[in-house]
Parts: C-alpha cells; sequence; structure tokens
C-alpha cells in the first residue's frame, strides 16, 4: 500500500535530494499488513462485518456491476456530493490490486539507506482518507 500523500512526500525527496538523481525507488507506507487483519477493521469503521475470505475470489467489478441506482440512492439519502458510483471508483482498478493469488511483501530499504524517512501506518491512511472523504460529502 502507498498512502498518496506519503508517495508525493517521496517524489519530493527524490526530485531534490542530490543522491537521488537517476535512481528507481520503490515508494510504500513501510508497515506490514495482512489483509485478513485488516479487512475487520475497516468493517468497524463503517459499522459493518468483515465477510472474511473464503479461498473464492469475489472480483468488485461483478458484485458493483448494478450498483448504481443503489448508490444514487444512498447519496440523496445521506446528501453525498456525487451520486454518480463510476466517478467514484474503478472496480476493475481494485480487483487488479486485491486480486493477487500470491501474498506481497514490499521493501523499501534502498530509499531507506539514501535517507527517506516518510511512513505510513496502512490502517492509519486508510481511516484518515475515510474521516478526509466523510468530511468532503463523497461517503457516508
Amino acid at each position: 500500500m502507498t498512502d498518496a500523500g506519503l508517495l508525493a512526500e517521496h517524489m519530493l525527496w527524490a526530485a531534490t535530494d542530490r543522491h537521488t538523481a537517476n535512481e528507481a525507488f520503490n515508494v510504500v507506507n513501510g508497515d506490514i499488513f495482512r489483509w485478513r487483519s485488516l479487512w475487520p477493521r475497516l468493517a468497524e469503521y463503517f459499522g459493518v462485518e468483515a465477510a472474511g475470505f473464503d479461498t473464492t475470489p469475489r472480483p468488485l467489478e461483478e458484485q458493483m456491476a448494478d450498483m448504481d441506482e443503489a448508490w444514487e440512492k444512498l447519496a440523496a439519502r445521506h446528501g453525498l456530493a456525487e451520486p454518480e458510483l463510476r466517478r467514484l471508483a474503478s472496480w476493475w482498478h481494485t480487483d487488479a490490486d486485491l486480486g493477487r493469488n500470491i501474498e506481497v511483501l514490499t521493501d523499501m530499504s534502498k530509499s531507506r539507506l539514501a535517507g527517506f524517512t516518510g511512513y505510513r501506518r496502512t490502517q492509519d491512511a486508510f481511516l484518515e482518507l475515510f474521516d478526509r472523504l466523510r468530511a468532503e460529502r463523497l461517503i457516508p
């Protein structure tokens, strides 16, 4: 996972530090987490029960295919700023990120050794994002 704010910090650092010219870097939050532990925490934020993983992929693109009308009603009920679901989410992209059949571990060693110290706890990054999206009336 890579928080957009952390990515911006890293890009600024890499573009301005004299030791990073012409180098490629991995950029991730820097913590280690497992989705199976994170999903229940994210579900708790929204006051819903996490479904859990049953070893069978459930692509969001399929699950969300007929949800446009439901979102419009939800948006109207909660006074949300965007009634068109397709303008808020890209299900195929999320499926590409979450639909891997292998566990992915990432490494920020190159950036750390070069002097970048930025870090985000993934759970906190999500909850801060959700708080911002609520404040901007994009989610209930």
